[in-house]
């Protein structure tokens, strides 16, 4: 993420410039929020064992912490923390008392960002941020104000972190593929991919959609249903398969390069809910809005895509329906003589039903639609610095020889490349719409997978606004 790092070098030579000239603002408001969203992401991107279910969770609270240490700044505001649970209780500031929320922000997300990524044991690039926007308001304000900021910040970090810890996804990083699952057997049920994104055979955090949600209506969603397994080839789940069996056929290079930007690989990007945070600091940059409403749009999208991977993994493994290649090979183009069929993309190690990147993405959506409005252009920048993506594909040439008794055929290797460019949409559905579509062009999952996903995405994300922030 060349982006985040040349932001950070950008706030370090601001401090400097802030040292000559100590009168002059080096930060807004908006932009301390954005810097740190940004930070999160290089984090998420860097980090070892990144998977989007820990990657969900981990912006949920962070996008949270966020909010809570800023919305007493803002008379229209209020806080969620009660609405999320009963139980739980925050810090409040100090009637009559003076604080600076920027300063209270910073110490906040330096401590539970540090809290929840410590075992990479790469936070060094966290510290030198809270320091750099630490000295940048601290040479103009009272110590006092200075002091009691920061450690407000801290202590709604430490609340929410220990709250964290009983949701059932506290370190799930220790135990991405547990081994001792025991993976079910039967017709038409989920099959480690012949090849995939990762080698396990054991599926990726099973019990993840047992995990505590952000909203609690969000955890009372009644459980979709998946197509009924027919290999009759008038059903309507041969045709679904059949349909991403034959869209690999006609793949352009213009549909190639949607699945490459949508396909976000969490062995090598942020993944999509770094992918969705990401979305949230684009639409904030956009608009001129204030702190608050920065905050609270950070705490939308992280709660939304925290609580839809949580849905949607209760689902998949409660039908732990199969991927499209695995009834291809069964049932559609089962013959052992030819190449096994591979989806365009690879696949992930979780089952099909239904699609993560279509929730995640319908969640989000639902959300900064509700907050900057249905007809919101934007240019989506999130892999413009990603080196290009390269793959080959092979096909059989015929070979007439004059030496040869009859023609023959050999494999024939082909480069391709596909640049990371930045995609422009017209609305952030527009955007999530490309984003489930991307992911039956690719090859591992079908329509149905994409359209409940959107539409169980849309629930979710209409129960965290339901929440009252004003």
């Amino acid at each position: 993420m060349k982006r985040s790092i040349g932001q950070f070098c950008l706030l370090l030579s601001l401090v400097y410039t802030l040292k000559a000239q100590p009168t002059q603002a080096v930060l807004t408001s908006q932009q301390l929020a954005t810097t740190w969203a940004d930070m999160t992401v290089r984090i998420m991107t860097k980090a070892p064992k990144n998977t989007p279910t820990y990657g969900s969770r981990a912006i949920g609270y962070l996008g949270l912490c966020m909010y809570e240490t800023v919305v007493y700044s803002s008379k229209r505001h209020k806080s969620v923390i009660r609405l999320l649970s009963d139980t739980l209780s925050l810090p409040k500031p100090v009637s009559g008392q003076t604080y600076y929320w920027e300063l209270a922000l910073n110490a906040g997300q330096a401590y539970l960002l540090k809290a929840l990524y410590a075992y990479t044991e790469k936070t060094g690039p966290i510290d030198s941020l809270e320091m750099a926007i630490h000295q940048t308001y601290a040479a103009q304000l009272d110590p006092s104000i200075v002091d009691r900021s920061e450690q407000f910040g801290k202590a709604i970090a430490k609340k929410i972190y220990q709250w964290s810890i009983s949701d059932g996804g506290h370190e799930g990083y220790l135990r991405n593929f547990p081994a001792d699952y025991v993976r079910p057997a039967g017709t038409g049920v989920w099959v480690p991919p012949l090849v995939g994104q990762s080698n396990t055979k054991i599926p990726m955090h099973p019990t993840w959609g047992q995990n505590r949600t952000f909203a609690p209506r969000n955890s009372r969603l009644p459980l979709p249903k998946p197509l009924v397994y027919s290999t009759d080839t008038s059903s309507q789940y041969y045709q679904q398969y059949k349909e991403v069996f034959d869209r690999k056929k006609s793949l352009s290079p213009t549909d190639q390069a949607i699945v490459m930007w949508w396909g976000d690989d969490p062995t090598e990007t942020c993944s999509p809910p770094g992918h969705s945070y990401n979305l949230a600091t684009i639409a904030i940059r956009n608009s001129n809005v204030d702190l608050v409403k920065a905050c609270e749009t950070y705490a939308r999208v992280g709660m939304a895509v925290a609580d839809a991977f949580i849905c949607c993994w209760k689902t998949k493994f409660t039908y732990m329906v199969e991927r499209p290649s695995s009834f291809i090979h069964t049932t559609i183009s089962p013959d052992k003589n030819k190449k096994p069929w591979l989806p365009f993309f690879l696949e992930p190690p979780f089952p099909s039903f239904y699609s993560g990147h279509a929730v995640q993405s319908a969640a989000t959506a639902t959300v900064l639609t509700e907050l900057y409005g249905d007809a919101f252009s934007f240019t989506d920048n999130t892999h413009t610095n990603r080196a290009p993506y390269t793959y080959y594909s092979e096909e059989m040439i015929l070979v007439k020889s004059a030496s040869a008794q009859q023609p023959y055929y050999y494999p024939s290797l082909t480069t391709h490349t596909l640049p990371y460019e930045v995609r422009h949409y017209r609305s952030f559905w527009e955007a999530a719409l490309e984003c489930a579509n991307s992911r039956l062009m690719g090859g591992i999952h079908t329509r149905h997978d994409n359209e409940v996903g959107l539409s169980e995405g849309k629930k979710i994300g209409q129960n965290i606004n339901a929440l009252r922030w004003h």
